[in-house]
């Protein structure tokens, strides 16, 4: 025997660890839209003017602007800030609706009335 022959062989194999993911169903998600309204308030400081005031009817050639009267007082027109609030819209989104139309036949009776003139001659 030679010692070729006599050889032997061994395979070796080591053990690999193989991790992978797999998709499970662990619930579902559902989405609704609400609307929520919401106050929103804010203080405005705004100025109003006061004063002692006469009153007595206008004379003739009054003005309305300010003006020296002849007893020496002033004669002052009287304004206070107004409060303006707006709104305004805000394009969110279009909503595309489409109808069609479906053409039924319909059988309608009704009794209409007709008139006759019967004509009689007596000829004498």
């Amino acid at each position: 025997m030679s010692k070729r022959e006599s050889d032997a062989s061994v395979v070796r194999r080591d053990e690999e660890l193989r991790v992978d993911t797999a998709p499970v169903e662990v619930g579902t998600v559902r989405a609704r839209k609400k609307i929520e309204t919401e106050v929103h308030g804010e203080d405005v400081s705004r100025g109003v003017e006061h004063a002692e005031v006469e009153r007595t009817g206008p004379l003739e050639g009054d003005s309305g602007e300010i003006e020296t009267l002849p007893d020496g007082s002033v004669s002052i027109p009287l304004f206070e800030e107004e409060i303006v609030v707006t709104k305004r819209l805000v394009v969110r989104e279009r909503v595309v609706i489409r109808k069609h139309t479906i053409t039924e036949h319909q059988r309608v009776e009704a009794e209409l009335r007709k008139e006759r003139v019967e004509v009689e001659i007596d000829e004498a």
